[in-house]
């Protein structure tokens, strides 16, 4: 089970899970490409480069928006929805031909959540606000 489902509150469901774009994995391929010059060597890294793409969960539910990283560690980032006051999108000129950009939302104070290689950023940008209207 994944560690946002795990998280849920009693009256708390999700609202969207977000998906990396492929560019993502790109250095995860780079890795595989180079096992066989190098004679397996890089498997293990690109084992951990999998690994660490898989662990990455990002999502909006009804009550908060929730990044989450970390193989063995666990690193999160959450902001409940009454706190955002913006959501951005960061997009280079790379982003913008491919189709992937880091949203970016602030909050209250000093704080924000960004998620990182977005796939189909503007979809993302809708699900968060609509997710803070309908609270």
């Amino acid at each position: 089970m994944s560690y946002i489902k795990k998280s849920l509150s009693s009256e708390e469901s999700i609202h969207s899970i977000f998906k990396l774009h492929w560019m993502a994995w790109l250095r995860f391929v780079g890795w595989m490409l180079l096992a066989l010059p190098t004679f397996g060597l890089t498997l293990l890294v690109a084992g951990y480069e999998y690994l660490r793409l898989k662990s990455i969960e990002q999502a909006v539910t009804n009550q908060r928006v929730v990044f989450k990283k970390g193989i063995i560690s666990r690193h999160s980032e959450e902001m409940r929805l009454g706190s955002v006051e913006t959501v951005e999108i960061r997009q280079s000129i790379w982003g913008r031909l491919l189709g992937y950009a880091t949203i970016v939302v602030t909050g209250r104070g000093v704080s924000d959540v960004r998620l990182n290689w977005m796939d189909q950023p503007l979809e993302v940008k809708r699900a968060i606000e609509t997710a803070l209207h309908q609270n």
